[in-house]
């Protein structure tokens, strides 16, 4: 049955795209829709950019047609603007004059006159539930929605192994379907391993010997790096031997590693203990530079209006990178801050040398990225086209590494099911370029009381 979607701007604002993704349905935006996307075309960073890729979408079809009649679009939908149903009533406690309340009348106004279900599509929750009380359904934008957190795709797996397998791992490796789960019974559950997967091997005879491995064509093989040492640190738990193996793997073999995990986990400090391993101790020429955004939730309406140059701009931002740059470029913690002086000019030496460079994740997007190490950390706050847009800069020789934690997202329009990490790791999953890792919050390496928080809070 055909229905009738009213789209709501921040789906537009989100992903300009999404009015091509109705199928068959009506698509209606009301005018306040676009008095919204005029106000907002000029906006700088991300908001601007769709707002002004969604005017071009409309206006693409506006020559092919009447948008108040309808236009006939690819899915065999129709988009139609409703400029109608300025005197429809809402509840006296919803002001006819907030646009919300503006698109609820339009709302309202097709459900009271035409025969096909009418669904407000919206991100805000607020403007859902006040849908609901009018009696108007309402849903979010679920075509780039990915499964539950408790669901989702985490890198690796621990498995059983037989005995006689086990002690063949380290030559010949094991063939997937020779591993195995129990269920509750006491069954054998054969699972479904996906290429790249790291998996903790735990012999059946003696649950207390294992191997790490990782599954490369159908066989899980030994890691290649597991007594790599990278810029002298030392994997200290499962989760960080299979973030090693990942990160100092070549770019054209791993040119996507994805690492999400608590606070504490060690993501970034690891992820930069690497990047120095290849850019200063081993320095082969394999990367040019390491390149480290980081975006900001509050970060496209706040930069202009910040005093200075970029780099002062966005080095708030940077600052949890500086704090573990700290800690590796001075191991030795009882000597480390003695002299803050000379521990700040090694830092800067290395910015000065352009080794490390920090850059506004807006500035990325329209780049072609050769040959860099390019970390986007806090990458939970990026939204599905904003994650498609970097992945889709990597140039020949560049290792994209995205980190994250989808328990502390800032962006108000994203969760844990919508957010760019997320969406990456999920349609990354089984691609042969991409290498995931999710940490356990056992393996939280930051302090003692953030290990007990972790479980606590």
């Amino acid at each position: 049955m055909v229905k009738i979607y009213v789209i709501d701007t921040n789906i537009l604002i989100q992903n300009p795209q999404a009015l091509l993704s109705f199928e068959d349905n009506q698509v209606i935006l009301p005018v306040v829709v676009l008095e919204e996307l005029d106000n907002l075309k000029k906006a700088d960073g991300e908001k601007g950019r769709n707002a002004r890729a969604a005017i071009r979408i409309l206006e693409e079809l506006r020559q092919k047609g009447d948008l108040l009649e309808g236009i006939e679009l690819a899915s065999g939908g129709i988009l139609r603007v409703e400029k109608n149903f300025v005197n429809v009533q809402l509840p006296e406690d919803l002001p006819e004059e907030k646009m919300d309340n503006r698109i609820l009348k339009v709302c309202k106004g097709l459900a009271e006159s035409c025969e096909e279900q009418v669904v407000l599509v919206t991100k805000d929750i607020l403007l859902r539930i006040k849908a609901q009380i009018i009696g108007i359904r309402a849903e979010d934008y679920t075509t780039e929605q990915v499964v539950e957190y408790e669901g989702q795709y985490r890198g690796r797996i621990e498995v059983y192994v037989p005995e006689e397998k086990f002690k063949e791992f380290k030559k010949k490796g094991v063939p997937v379907e020779d591993v195995y789960l129990s269920d509750e019974q006491g069954n054998r559950i054969v699972p479904k391993l996906e290429e790249n997967e790291f998996v903790i091997l735990k012999a059946d005879q003696s649950a207390k010997k294992t191997q790490l491995g990782r599954v490369e064509k159908g066989v899980i093989k030994k890691l290649e790096y597991r007594k790599t040492q990278p810029y002298g640190v030392s994997p200290r738990n499962a989760g960080q031997y299979f973030v090693q193996e990942a990160l100092m793997q070549p770019a054209e073999k791993a040119p996507l590693v994805i690492i999400k995990g608590r606070a504490g986990t060690s993501k970034t400090f690891y992820t930069l203990a690497v990047g120095l391993e290849k850019i200063l101790n081993h320095p082969t020429g394999e990367y040019r530079r390491i390149l480290i955004s980081r975006p900001n939730a509050q970060f496209d309406s706040d930069i202009g209006f910040l005093p200075g140059d970029e780099q002062e701009k966005i080095s708030p931002l940077m600052r949890p990178v500086i704090d573990n740059l700290e800690q590796l470029i001075d191991s030795n913690e009882e000597e480390r801050y003695k002299d803050e002086r000379e521990l700040q000019g090694k830092i800067d030496e290395i910015f000065d040398r352009g080794l490390i460079q920090t850059e506004a994740l807006n500035y990325i997007r329209g780049r072609s990225i050769m040959k860099t190490y390019l970390i986007i950390d806090e990458a939970q706050n990026m939204t599905p086209n904003q994650v498609k847009g970097i992945i889709t800069r990597a140039g020949k020789g560049t290792k994209i590494i995205l980190l994250g934690d989808t328990n502390q997202i800032d962006r108000p329009m994203l969760d844990e099911r919508t957010n760019g990490l997320s969406y990456a790791s999920e349609y990354m999953k089984g691609s042969p370029l991409c290498w995931q890792v999710t940490f356990t919050p056992e393996e939280c390496e930051r302090s003692a009381l953030a290990m007990d928080a972790i479980t606590r809070l």
